[in-house]
Order: structure tokens, then sequence, then C-alpha cells
């Protein structure tokens, strides 16, 4: 309540959205009717980024065809190793059969979904497995093909930890899979749909998408309290993939109360001294051991004990 997400959303966000999309760079945002004035004067230091990436909790897609390996570019290669098959070769099956979101190889009675809705007249609409295909989303056809003797729905049905051991000689699949892993996301389904993960899960995955690329210099990370919810394990995993971040050319913003993420922080800025009308200002700034010297600073305080 001191200030911190609006100063990061509305604020450096805003700021830095505008001036990269002035520069020709893909917006960030659509700021539709909350856009309001300018509530800053000046932005200095942004000549040395090229980009900024809300990494929040929103949904990485709002129906059930996304999921959590198409958003990291990984169905892509899985769909290529089935058109690779013998079997799909001799019935003339390309990658693109192995889509559930094109004709062609998808059940065309739920058109890929897996589930019919029913519509009740009186009632709320009910949503039924799909008779055609039991729920597997593709013709029966397709799912007689199988790579290492599994079909394509099966495949899908894999965690990401039992999908990096079964692709393992697939390397450039494997390290998709191994940066999912790395942010405590071994447990997800490949198939599972976008709309069953939680806020912590669904950032989680929007991480692992900007680990895997090759490089992320002079771009900015906003993280918005990423640790809500996450065991002290996985919050070791978050900071390990902050680090990857950074060694990759990127720098990472992240709002948060949680001290063990405060302490391994390059530079702190402490907003308060409380919430409301009674915060909104710098309490204290600089290192973890400047932050923990300031009286004034309630964060200060915890820092001292957590840094001895």
């Amino acid at each position: 309540g001191s200030g911190k997400s609006s100063l990061v959303h509305d604020v450096l966000y805003r700021a830095l959205s505008e001036r990269f999309r002035k520069n020709g760079a893909p917006e960030e945002a659509d700021w539709g009717e909350a856009s309001e004035a300018r509530t800053w004067r000046s932005l200095e230091g942004a000549e040395r980024l090229q980009d900024v990436v809300l990494v929040d909790q929103s949904p990485i897609g709002r129906t059930p065809r996304s999921n959590p390996i198409t958003y990291i570019k990984g169905f892509d290669i899985i769909r290529e190793l089935f058109a690779s098959t013998v079997e799909a070769d001799r019935r003339g099956f390309t990658a693109g059969h192995f889509s559930f979101n094109i004709p062609g190889g998808r059940c065309e009675t739920c058109q890929g979904d897996g589930t019919v809705t029913v519509e009740m007249q009186f009632l709320a609409d009910v949503e039924l497995v799909c008779e055609e295909c039991k729920g597997t989303r593709y013709k029966s056809s397709v799912l007689e093909v199988r790579y290492r003797g599994l079909n394509i729905h099966e495949v899908l049905q894999l965690t990401v930890h039992e999908a990096r051991i079964f692709f393992g000689d697939t390397p450039r699949l494997a390290a998709r899979l191994k940066v999912l892993e790395d942010v405590g996301l071994g447990y997800l389904r490949l198939g599972q749909s976008a709309t069953t993960l939680s806020g912590g899960e669904a950032q989680r995955v929007k991480l692992a998408a900007h680990l895997v690329q090759a490089s992320c210099d002079g771009t900015l990370f906003l993280f918005d309290e990423p640790t809500t919810g996450l065991h002290f394990d996985d919050i070791a995993k978050l900071l390990g993939a902050f680090d990857r971040l950074i060694a990759g050319g990127g720098s990472v913003l992240v709002i948060e109360h949680n001290l063990e993420v405060i302490r391994r922080a390059d530079w702190i800025i402490d907003l308060g001294p409380e919430g409301g009308e009674a915060g909104g200002r710098i309490v204290a700034q600089g290192a973890p051991e400047q932050v923990a010297r300031v009286e004034a600073s309630h964060t200060g305080r915890f820092l001292r004990a957590a840094l001895v």
C-alpha cells in the first residue's frame, strides 16, 4: 500500500512502453480508457534499454487451447517429430495434422477442444467430454501414429519432468522443458489448459519463455511479488532464473516483500514509510547493507536481522 505497484505499473512501465513504441518497437501495452495525462516529468537512462517486459500473473491464454508447451514454442518441435515417423509419412500426415487448432488431424466434432457445450434453455450451459474423440481432441487416425510408443494425446498428458526425460535425445526440446523445470513447474502437464493455471504458475511460464530466448540484452523485466505462495525451494529456483536473465544481458526489477529476495538485490528502493497517504516516499535506497543501516526504514530493520 506504499505505492510500489503504482510506481512500477502506472509510471515506469507506461513511460518505457510509450518510449519504445515511439521508437518503432512492438507495442507492449494498450492503455485505452485508463490512459491519463503523464504522471512523470522526465525519463532518464532509457537509452540504455531496448525493451521493457511486464511479467505479471495474468493468464498465458484465455481459452483451453493455450497451454505451457505451446507458450514456450515447444509444441512445433513435438509435431515435427510425429510427422517424421514412418507411419505419418505412409499416411501423408504433416506436422499440421498433429495440431488441434487447425482442420486436418483434429476432431471436427469438437473442433479440437476435447469438449462440446450443450446449451440449456433455462439453465447454465453444460460442457461435456466429446463423444467422438473421448476428449483427446484428435481423429482416431492421428492417434494411431506413435512416436516411441506414445500417441500425440499421450505425449500432451506427460508432465514437464516426464517429457524432459522422454525427449532427452532431442536437445532443442529438452532444453525448453528444462527451463520450465528450473522455475519449479516440472509437475505441469504439457497440454494443461491455461485456464487451470494459477496466477503464479502463469507468471513462471512467462518467465520460462523469456529464459528460452538466446539473449535478453537490454531488456528490463518487471515482476510484481513473484514469490507469493512459493515454497522456499521454489524461491531459490526463481532467484536462479533471475540470475540467468541478468547473465543474458537483462535487468530485473522486482516488487517484493520476501527478505530472501530483498537481501539478494544489488540495489533496493524502499518506499514508505507507511501505506496509503502516509506512503509513497523514498525512505531508503542502496545496497542491502546500506538500507539495513537506515533507522527510518521498516525494511532496513528486518534486513539487519537477516544479514547477521
